[in-house]
Protein backbone atom coordinates (compact mmCIF):
# COMPACT_ATOMS: atom_id res chain seq x y z
CA UNK A 1 0.00 0.00 0.00
CA UNK A 2 1.40 3.64 -0.97
CA UNK A 3 -0.73 5.33 0.65
CA UNK A 4 -1.31 7.32 -2.14
CA UNK A 5 -5.44 7.40 -3.01
CA UNK A 6 -5.40 7.95 -6.81
CA UNK A 7 -7.01 5.43 -8.92
CA UNK A 8 -4.19 4.78 -11.21
CA UNK A 9 -6.84 3.54 -14.15
CA UNK A 10 -8.78 6.09 -16.30
CA UNK A 11 -12.51 6.73 -15.63
CA UNK A 12 -13.26 4.50 -19.02
CA UNK A 13 -11.17 1.82 -17.81
CA UNK A 14 -12.48 1.34 -14.25
CA UNK A 15 -15.89 1.24 -16.44
CA UNK A 16 -14.79 -1.30 -18.82
CA UNK A 17 -13.10 -3.17 -15.61
CA UNK A 18 -16.29 -3.34 -13.99
CA UNK A 19 -18.78 -4.15 -16.52
CA UNK A 20 -16.77 -7.56 -18.45
CA UNK A 21 -17.63 -8.70 -14.67
CA UNK A 22 -21.27 -8.49 -14.73
CA UNK A 23 -23.80 -10.66 -17.07
CA UNK A 24 -23.52 -9.76 -20.50
CA UNK A 25 -26.88 -8.64 -20.64
CA UNK A 26 -26.84 -6.29 -18.34
CA UNK A 27 -23.72 -4.45 -19.46
CA UNK A 28 -25.19 -1.91 -22.30
CA UNK A 29 -26.87 -1.07 -18.94
CA UNK A 30 -24.45 -0.85 -16.86
CA UNK A 31 -22.47 1.82 -19.47
CA UNK A 32 -25.29 3.91 -19.45
CA UNK A 33 -26.13 3.78 -15.91
CA UNK A 34 -22.20 5.25 -15.54
CA UNK A 35 -22.69 7.83 -18.78
CA UNK A 36 -25.81 9.02 -16.29
CA UNK A 37 -23.55 9.30 -13.40
CA UNK A 38 -20.64 10.73 -15.05
CA UNK A 39 -22.81 13.41 -16.69
CA UNK A 40 -24.75 14.74 -13.27
CA UNK A 41 -20.77 15.47 -11.49
CA UNK A 42 -19.31 16.89 -14.68
CA UNK A 43 -22.49 19.07 -14.24
CA UNK A 44 -21.59 19.84 -10.67
CA UNK A 45 -18.06 20.12 -11.26
CA UNK A 46 -19.19 23.07 -14.30
CA UNK A 47 -20.62 25.08 -11.35
CA UNK A 48 -17.59 24.84 -9.14
CA UNK A 49 -15.50 25.61 -12.05
CA UNK A 50 -17.60 28.80 -12.30
CA UNK A 51 -17.10 29.80 -8.64
CA UNK A 52 -13.42 29.28 -8.76
CA UNK A 53 -13.27 31.53 -11.71
CA UNK A 54 -15.32 34.14 -10.16
CA UNK A 55 -12.78 33.77 -7.13
CA UNK A 56 -9.86 33.78 -8.62
CA UNK A 57 -10.28 36.40 -10.89
CA UNK A 58 -9.00 39.72 -8.76
CA UNK A 59 -5.34 37.21 -8.65
CA UNK A 60 -5.20 36.44 -12.11
CA UNK A 61 -2.38 38.42 -13.96
CA UNK A 62 -3.84 37.60 -17.34
CA UNK A 63 -7.18 38.86 -16.66
CA UNK A 64 -8.01 41.18 -19.93
CA UNK A 65 -11.79 42.26 -18.67
CA UNK A 66 -13.15 44.78 -16.67
CA UNK A 67 -14.52 44.42 -12.85
CA UNK A 68 -17.03 46.22 -11.42
CA UNK A 69 -16.03 46.46 -7.91
CA UNK A 70 -12.39 46.90 -6.84
CA UNK A 71 -11.74 44.97 -3.69
CA UNK A 72 -10.59 46.38 -0.62
CA UNK A 73 -7.56 45.12 1.82
CA UNK A 74 -10.17 43.09 3.77
CA UNK A 75 -12.03 41.82 0.76
CA UNK A 76 -8.68 41.35 -0.98
CA UNK A 77 -7.81 39.35 2.11
CA UNK A 78 -10.96 37.60 2.64
CA UNK A 79 -10.98 36.37 -1.18
CA UNK A 80 -7.58 35.11 -0.67
CA UNK A 81 -8.13 32.82 1.96
CA UNK A 82 -11.33 31.46 -0.29
CA UNK A 83 -9.25 31.09 -2.97
CA UNK A 84 -7.14 28.43 -1.00
CA UNK A 85 -9.58 27.54 0.31
CA UNK A 86 -11.22 26.12 -2.75
CA UNK A 87 -7.93 25.43 -4.58
CA UNK A 88 -7.16 22.85 -1.40
CA UNK A 89 -10.21 21.35 -1.47
CA UNK A 90 -10.10 21.18 -5.46
CA UNK A 91 -6.83 18.85 -5.36
CA UNK A 92 -8.32 16.88 -2.56
CA UNK A 93 -10.91 15.91 -4.65
CA UNK A 94 -7.88 14.64 -7.46
CA UNK A 95 -7.03 12.45 -4.45
CA UNK A 96 -3.63 14.74 -4.40
CA UNK A 97 -1.50 14.27 -0.90
CA UNK A 98 -0.50 17.52 0.93
CA UNK A 99 3.82 17.76 0.46
CA UNK A 100 4.50 18.78 4.07
CA UNK A 101 6.90 21.35 5.15
CA UNK A 102 9.31 19.22 5.86
CA UNK A 103 9.60 17.23 2.84
CA UNK A 104 10.10 20.61 0.88
CA UNK A 105 13.07 21.62 3.18
CA UNK A 106 14.18 18.10 2.35
CA UNK A 107 14.90 18.83 -1.01
CA UNK A 108 17.05 21.51 -0.15
CA UNK A 109 19.81 19.38 0.99
CA UNK A 110 19.57 16.25 -0.86
CA UNK A 111 21.42 15.65 -3.92
CA UNK A 112 19.18 17.34 -6.92
CA UNK A 113 19.41 15.13 -10.40
CA UNK A 114 20.07 18.02 -12.26
CA UNK A 115 23.41 18.63 -10.42
CA UNK A 116 22.16 22.54 -9.48
CA UNK A 117 22.62 24.10 -6.24
CA UNK A 118 19.33 26.15 -5.18
CA UNK A 119 18.31 28.14 -2.22
CA UNK A 120 15.05 30.26 -2.05
CA UNK A 121 14.16 32.68 0.69
CA UNK A 122 11.05 31.50 2.23
CA UNK A 123 10.38 34.62 4.05
CA UNK A 124 9.46 35.90 0.68
CA UNK A 125 6.16 34.12 0.98
CA UNK A 126 3.36 34.93 2.80
CA UNK A 127 1.77 31.27 2.47
CA UNK A 128 3.15 28.32 0.48
CA UNK A 129 0.82 25.43 -0.89
CA UNK A 130 2.59 22.39 -2.55
CA UNK A 131 0.44 19.17 -3.50
CA UNK A 132 1.80 16.02 -5.15
CA UNK A 133 -0.30 12.82 -6.95
CA UNK A 134 1.37 9.37 -8.69
CA UNK A 135 4.51 8.36 -6.86
CA UNK A 136 6.41 6.09 -8.35
CA UNK A 137 9.78 4.67 -8.84
CA UNK A 138 12.23 6.03 -11.51
CA UNK A 139 15.23 4.81 -12.95
CA UNK A 140 17.26 7.17 -15.00
CA UNK A 141 21.29 7.56 -16.42
CA UNK A 142 23.48 10.03 -15.57
CA UNK A 143 26.79 10.99 -17.19
CA UNK A 144 29.84 11.88 -14.71
CA UNK A 145 33.51 12.98 -15.49
CA UNK A 146 32.09 14.84 -18.72
CA UNK A 147 30.11 11.71 -20.00
CA UNK A 148 33.25 9.25 -19.30
CA UNK A 149 31.15 7.45 -16.70
CA UNK A 150 27.48 6.76 -16.55
CA UNK A 151 25.71 5.46 -13.24
CA UNK A 152 21.92 4.41 -13.01
CA UNK A 153 20.09 5.57 -10.29
CA UNK A 154 16.30 5.08 -8.64
CA UNK A 155 14.77 8.05 -7.38
CA UNK A 156 10.79 8.51 -5.74
CA UNK A 157 9.22 10.60 -8.64
CA UNK A 158 5.69 12.40 -8.84
CA UNK A 159 3.76 12.25 -11.58
CA UNK A 160 2.15 15.22 -11.06
CA UNK A 161 2.94 18.57 -8.49
CA UNK A 162 0.65 21.45 -7.60
CA UNK A 163 1.88 24.79 -6.44
CA UNK A 164 0.79 27.68 -4.88
CA UNK A 165 2.70 30.47 -4.14
CA UNK A 166 1.44 34.09 -2.57
CA UNK A 167 4.39 36.77 -1.98
CA UNK A 168 4.20 39.34 0.57
CA UNK A 169 3.66 42.36 -0.63
CA UNK A 170 5.79 45.07 -1.56
CA UNK A 171 6.26 46.91 2.34
CA UNK A 172 7.51 43.58 3.30
CA UNK A 173 10.50 44.23 1.16
CA UNK A 174 10.95 47.93 1.15
CA UNK A 175 11.07 47.44 5.17
CA UNK A 176 13.99 44.87 4.85
CA UNK A 177 15.75 47.07 2.17
CA UNK A 178 15.59 45.69 -0.87
CA UNK A 179 14.53 47.53 -4.22
CA UNK A 180 11.54 45.61 -5.45
CA UNK A 181 12.01 46.46 -9.21
CA UNK A 182 14.81 44.28 -8.86
CA UNK A 183 13.02 41.02 -7.80
CA UNK A 184 12.32 38.12 -9.83
CA UNK A 185 9.11 38.49 -8.98
CA UNK A 186 6.06 40.75 -8.31
CA UNK A 187 5.52 41.65 -5.02
CA UNK A 188 2.01 40.79 -3.47
CA UNK A 189 1.42 38.27 -6.79
CA UNK A 190 -0.37 34.70 -6.24
CA UNK A 191 1.35 32.22 -8.67
CA UNK A 192 -0.69 28.76 -9.43
CA UNK A 193 1.43 25.82 -11.52
CA UNK A 194 1.07 22.62 -12.57
CA UNK A 195 3.98 20.41 -13.14
CA UNK A 196 4.24 16.76 -14.64
CA UNK A 197 6.94 14.49 -13.40
CA UNK A 198 8.99 16.03 -10.96
CA UNK A 199 11.44 13.74 -8.75
CA UNK A 200 11.09 14.51 -5.14
CA UNK A 201 15.15 15.55 -4.87
CA UNK A 202 14.05 18.34 -6.91
CA UNK A 203 11.02 19.81 -5.48
CA UNK A 204 13.08 23.23 -4.82
CA UNK A 205 13.18 23.69 -8.75
CA UNK A 206 9.38 24.57 -8.21
CA UNK A 207 9.96 27.38 -5.90
CA UNK A 208 9.46 30.67 -8.42
CA UNK A 209 12.13 32.51 -6.01
CA UNK A 210 14.90 29.79 -6.42
CA UNK A 211 18.62 31.24 -7.04
CA UNK A 212 21.14 29.10 -8.85
CA UNK A 213 24.49 29.21 -6.22
CA UNK A 214 27.46 27.44 -7.15
CA UNK A 215 28.55 24.12 -5.66
CA UNK A 216 31.79 23.93 -4.39
CA UNK A 217 32.88 21.34 -7.42
CA UNK A 218 32.14 23.72 -10.11
CA UNK A 219 33.76 26.63 -7.58
CA UNK A 220 36.96 24.59 -7.93
CA UNK A 221 36.68 23.72 -11.91
CA UNK A 222 36.48 27.54 -13.03
CA UNK A 223 38.92 28.69 -9.61
CA UNK A 224 41.95 26.53 -10.29
CA UNK A 225 42.35 26.51 -13.93
CA UNK A 226 42.18 30.27 -13.26
CA UNK A 227 44.42 30.55 -10.45
CA UNK A 228 47.02 28.41 -12.67
CA UNK A 229 46.19 30.19 -16.08
CA UNK A 230 46.62 33.63 -14.31
CA UNK A 231 49.95 32.93 -12.96
CA UNK A 232 50.80 31.72 -16.38
CA UNK A 233 50.20 34.98 -17.46
CA UNK A 234 52.00 37.63 -14.77
CA UNK A 235 54.88 35.44 -14.73
CA UNK A 236 55.01 35.06 -18.71
CA UNK A 237 53.44 38.72 -19.90
CA UNK A 238 52.77 40.63 -17.37
CA UNK A 239 55.81 40.62 -14.51
CA UNK A 240 58.49 41.68 -17.13
CA UNK A 241 56.82 44.52 -18.27
CA UNK A 242 56.05 45.72 -14.73
CA UNK A 243 59.82 45.81 -13.82
CA UNK A 244 60.79 48.99 -15.03
CA UNK A 245 57.72 50.77 -14.03
CA UNK A 246 58.62 49.11 -10.14
CA UNK A 247 62.14 51.05 -10.48
CA UNK A 248 60.72 54.22 -11.29
CA UNK A 249 58.16 54.24 -8.29
CA UNK A 250 61.52 52.92 -6.02
CA UNK A 251 63.57 55.90 -7.63
CA UNK A 252 60.37 58.41 -7.01
CA UNK A 253 59.34 56.95 -3.21
CA UNK A 254 63.54 56.62 -2.29
CA UNK A 255 64.06 53.68 -2.52
CA UNK A 256 66.27 53.32 -5.69
CA UNK A 257 68.73 55.85 -6.62
CA UNK A 258 69.87 55.38 -9.77
CA UNK A 259 67.57 57.54 -11.98
CA UNK A 260 64.96 55.09 -14.52
CA UNK A 261 63.44 56.48 -17.55
CA UNK A 262 60.52 54.62 -19.85
CA UNK A 263 60.92 54.46 -23.42
CA UNK A 264 58.74 53.72 -26.35
CA UNK A 265 59.00 50.23 -26.64
CA UNK A 266 58.61 49.56 -22.97
CA UNK A 267 55.70 51.80 -22.65
CA UNK A 268 54.13 49.63 -25.50
CA UNK A 269 55.07 46.30 -24.19
CA UNK A 270 53.55 47.44 -20.69
CA UNK A 271 50.59 48.42 -22.50
CA UNK A 272 50.50 44.99 -24.56
CA UNK A 273 50.72 42.85 -21.17
CA UNK A 274 48.10 44.99 -19.82
CA UNK A 275 46.14 44.37 -22.45
CA UNK A 276 46.48 40.72 -22.39
CA UNK A 277 46.05 40.62 -18.82
CA UNK A 278 42.75 42.27 -18.68
CA UNK A 279 41.89 40.24 -21.52
CA UNK A 280 42.31 37.12 -19.17
CA UNK A 281 39.87 39.08 -16.18
CA UNK A 282 37.36 39.47 -18.64
CA UNK A 283 37.55 36.02 -20.42
CA UNK A 284 37.53 34.52 -16.63
CA UNK A 285 34.29 36.84 -16.10
CA UNK A 286 32.93 35.33 -18.59
CA UNK A 287 33.50 31.75 -18.19
CA UNK A 288 31.31 32.13 -14.67
CA UNK A 289 28.85 34.05 -16.43
CA UNK A 290 28.25 31.42 -18.65
CA UNK A 291 28.48 28.49 -16.77
CA UNK A 292 25.83 30.55 -14.44
CA UNK A 293 23.73 30.61 -17.71
CA UNK A 294 23.97 26.77 -18.17
CA UNK A 295 22.71 26.16 -14.85
CA UNK A 296 19.91 28.73 -15.49
CA UNK A 297 18.84 27.34 -18.77
CA UNK A 298 18.17 23.62 -16.88
CA UNK A 299 16.14 25.63 -14.26
CA UNK A 300 14.18 27.96 -16.57
CA UNK A 301 13.43 26.09 -19.25
CA UNK A 302 9.45 24.68 -18.95
CA UNK A 303 9.65 26.16 -15.61
CA UNK A 304 8.96 29.50 -14.61
CA UNK A 305 9.89 31.68 -17.41
CA UNK A 306 7.04 31.36 -20.31
CA UNK A 307 7.22 31.66 -23.91
CA UNK A 308 5.50 35.19 -23.66
CA UNK A 309 8.08 38.28 -23.61
CA UNK A 310 10.40 36.97 -20.96
CA UNK A 311 14.12 36.24 -21.36
CA UNK A 312 14.21 32.65 -21.28
CA UNK A 313 14.91 32.97 -25.38
CA UNK A 314 18.73 34.07 -24.46
CA UNK A 315 19.58 30.70 -22.59
CA UNK A 316 18.49 28.65 -25.83
CA UNK A 317 17.97 24.58 -25.63
CA UNK A 318 18.19 23.19 -22.04
CA UNK A 319 21.65 22.20 -20.74
CA UNK A 320 20.73 18.79 -19.44
CA UNK A 321 19.00 15.98 -21.03
CA UNK A 322 17.82 14.78 -17.75
CA UNK A 323 15.17 17.32 -17.60
CA UNK A 324 12.77 15.22 -15.93
CA UNK A 325 9.29 17.30 -15.34
CA UNK A 326 7.78 20.26 -17.26
CA UNK A 327 5.24 22.66 -16.89
CA UNK A 328 1.78 21.68 -17.46
CA UNK A 329 -0.53 24.52 -16.68
CA UNK A 330 -0.68 27.89 -15.38
CA UNK A 331 -3.04 30.55 -12.72
CA UNK A 332 -6.66 29.51 -14.10
CA UNK A 333 -5.58 27.03 -16.43
CA UNK A 334 -4.99 24.69 -13.49
CA UNK A 335 -8.31 25.07 -12.32
CA UNK A 336 -9.02 23.29 -15.75
CA UNK A 337 -6.68 20.33 -15.11
CA UNK A 338 -7.68 19.52 -11.34
CA UNK A 339 -11.00 20.02 -12.07
CA UNK A 340 -11.05 17.10 -15.24
CA UNK A 341 -8.87 15.23 -12.52
CA UNK A 342 -11.28 15.42 -9.13
CA UNK A 343 -13.84 14.93 -11.95
CA UNK A 344 -12.43 11.55 -12.75
CA UNK A 345 -11.54 10.79 -9.73
CA UNK A 346 -15.39 11.07 -8.44
CA UNK A 347 -16.99 9.16 -11.11
CA UNK A 348 -14.35 6.52 -10.19
CA UNK A 349 -14.94 6.00 -6.79
CA UNK A 350 -19.09 6.03 -7.24
CA UNK A 351 -18.74 3.84 -9.81
CA UNK A 352 -16.52 1.21 -8.15
CA UNK A 353 -18.97 1.56 -5.11
CA UNK A 354 -22.07 1.06 -6.85
CA UNK A 355 -20.60 -1.75 -8.84
CA UNK A 356 -19.20 -3.87 -5.70
CA UNK A 357 -21.98 -3.58 -3.95
CA UNK A 358 -24.36 -4.58 -6.62
CA UNK A 359 -22.96 -7.37 -7.12
CA UNK A 360 -21.31 -8.35 -3.54
CA UNK A 361 -24.57 -10.89 -2.97
CA UNK A 362 -25.30 -9.44 0.66
CA UNK A 363 -24.93 -6.22 2.15
CA UNK A 364 -21.46 -4.98 3.21
CA UNK A 365 -20.20 -2.57 5.82
CA UNK A 366 -18.23 0.69 4.15
CA UNK A 367 -14.78 -1.54 5.91
CA UNK A 368 -15.99 -4.56 3.90
CA UNK A 369 -16.77 -2.93 0.76
CA UNK A 370 -13.11 -0.88 0.91
CA UNK A 371 -11.05 -4.14 1.54
CA UNK A 372 -13.17 -6.31 -1.45
CA UNK A 373 -12.11 -3.37 -4.00
CA UNK A 374 -8.95 -2.85 -2.68
CA UNK A 375 -8.01 -6.59 -2.81
CA UNK A 376 -9.18 -6.83 -6.36
CA UNK A 377 -7.38 -4.02 -7.56
CA UNK A 378 -4.65 -6.20 -5.92
CA UNK A 379 -4.83 -9.32 -7.22
CA UNK A 380 -6.42 -8.52 -10.55
CA UNK A 381 -4.78 -5.91 -11.64
CA UNK A 382 -1.58 -5.27 -9.47
CA UNK A 383 -2.15 -2.30 -8.35
CA UNK A 384 -2.38 -0.83 -4.90
CA UNK A 385 -3.76 1.83 -3.26
CA UNK A 386 -6.11 3.70 -0.11
CA UNK A 387 -9.49 3.70 -1.88
CA UNK A 388 -11.59 6.51 -0.89
CA UNK A 389 -14.84 4.20 0.21
CA UNK A 390 -16.16 7.36 2.85
CA UNK A 391 -16.73 9.50 -0.20
CA UNK A 392 -17.66 7.12 -3.24
CA UNK A 393 -20.10 5.63 -0.32
CA UNK A 394 -21.07 9.59 0.25
CA UNK A 395 -21.91 10.13 -3.49
CA UNK A 396 -24.33 7.43 -3.50
CA UNK A 397 -26.21 8.31 -0.61
CA UNK A 398 -26.04 11.28 -1.93
CA UNK A 399 -27.95 10.29 -4.93
CA UNK A 400 -29.94 7.81 -3.36
CA UNK A 401 -28.36 4.59 -5.05
CA UNK A 402 -27.81 2.58 -1.76
CA UNK A 403 -29.90 1.52 0.93
CA UNK A 404 -29.16 1.18 4.74
CA UNK A 405 -30.07 -1.26 6.99
CA UNK A 406 -29.32 1.35 9.64
CA UNK A 407 -26.42 -0.93 11.19
CA UNK A 408 -23.89 0.83 8.69
CA UNK A 409 -24.55 -2.34 6.19
CA UNK A 410 -25.20 -1.10 3.02
CA UNK A 411 -27.20 -2.60 -0.62
CA UNK A 412 -26.92 -0.87 -4.24
CA UNK A 413 -30.37 -0.17 -5.69
CA UNK A 414 -31.06 -2.44 -8.76
CA UNK A 415 -29.47 -1.15 -11.88
CA UNK A 416 -32.55 -0.19 -13.66
CA UNK A 417 -33.99 1.66 -10.04
CA UNK A 418 -30.02 3.46 -10.48
CA UNK A 419 -30.90 4.73 -14.13
CA UNK A 420 -34.20 6.13 -13.03
CA UNK A 421 -33.25 8.09 -9.97
CA UNK A 422 -30.20 9.45 -11.78
CA UNK A 423 -32.74 10.64 -14.72
CA UNK A 424 -35.66 11.96 -11.90
CA UNK A 425 -32.49 14.38 -10.44
CA UNK A 426 -30.98 15.13 -13.92
CA UNK A 427 -34.26 16.48 -14.65
CA UNK A 428 -35.09 18.92 -11.84
CA UNK A 429 -32.24 19.90 -12.65
CA UNK A 430 -33.52 21.72 -15.70
CA UNK A 431 -37.06 22.18 -14.43
CA UNK A 432 -39.14 24.48 -16.36
CA UNK A 433 -42.97 24.97 -15.91
CA UNK A 434 -44.38 26.58 -18.68
CA UNK A 435 -46.77 29.82 -17.85
CA UNK A 436 -50.61 28.71 -18.08
CA UNK A 437 -51.83 29.40 -21.69
CA UNK A 438 -55.12 31.94 -21.51
CA UNK A 439 -58.11 30.75 -22.31
CA UNK A 440 -59.26 30.54 -25.30
CA UNK A 441 -55.75 30.40 -27.14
Amino acid sequence: MTGERFIPFRKTSIVTMCADEVAAGERESFRAFAELLSSLLHHEFRAQLEALKDTYYPFNPDADTRTMVELGPTERQAAQQRLVDELTALAEDANFERISSDDLGRAFVEESLMKVRLEADFDDFEQVVFYRRGVHTRQEELKHLFGLRRRTIEFTNYGKVLVYVKFKDAAHFNARGKDVDDLPFKPGSTIIKLFQDVPRADLEMLFPNARVRMRLVDKLLIGVPAVVSGVIVVVTKLLASLIPVVLLLGFWLGVHREPVELNQAQLVALGAALTAFGGYLVRQYSKFKNRKIQFMKALSENLYFRNLDNDAGVFMKALSENLYFRNLDNDAGVFHHLLDAAEEEEVKEAVLAYHFLRTAGRPLTAAELDRRIEDWFTGRWDATFDFEVDDGVGKLRRLRLVDDDGQGRLTAVTLDEAKRRLDQIWDDLFAYQAPPRAVGA
